[in-house]
């Protein structure tokens, strides 16, 4: 158990520092327009049995939203994203999240707060992926 002020939080996600569980819950009061659109979208998947959580720490990472029972991590990505060095940085940062088991589907701002349609469409096609059977002989991928 981690003390964190007045609240004990049991079981720290794929063990995040308390540092993190704090500094999330910062990020959470000061979302962008698009992390707001977003959840918004994401909040209909609850009816589904698919609960996203914001900011939500993983190992030295936030993930802007995480839903557990799908490992799904939903990124959303501002201008700061599109140069080389954050790139590399997007994608260290993938493939360290990937060694959890973790899928990582990516949108940028301009996407989420034009394109909600396509974005809501590619979320429930993961779903949809996630939920159907695998092919005879290819086995359960998921884990």
């Amino acid at each position: 158990m981690v003390y964190l002020g007045k609240s004990v939080v049991k079981e720290m996600h794929a063990g995040a520092k308390p540092e993190l569980f704090r500094y999330a819950r910062e990020m959470r009061k000061n979302p962008t327009e698009s992390e707001k659109l977003l959840w918004e979208i994401l909040r209909k998947f609850r009816n589904s049995g698919y609960i996203f959580r914001r900011q939500h720490p993983i190992d030295i990472f936030i993930a802007d939203f995480y839903c557990h029972k799908l490992k799904l991590i939903v990124e959303v990505d501002g201008e700061v994203h599109e140069n080389n060095d954050a790139r590399q940085y997007d994608d260290g940062r993938s493939a360290e999240l990937e060694k959890y088991g973790l899928n990582i589907i990516r949108f940028t701002n301009d996407q989420v707060l034009n394109e909600t349609n396509t974005v809501t469409s590619q979320i429930q096609n993961y779903i949809d992926g996630w939920t159907s059977p695998s092919p005879p002989g290819e086995g359960d991928k998921r884990g």
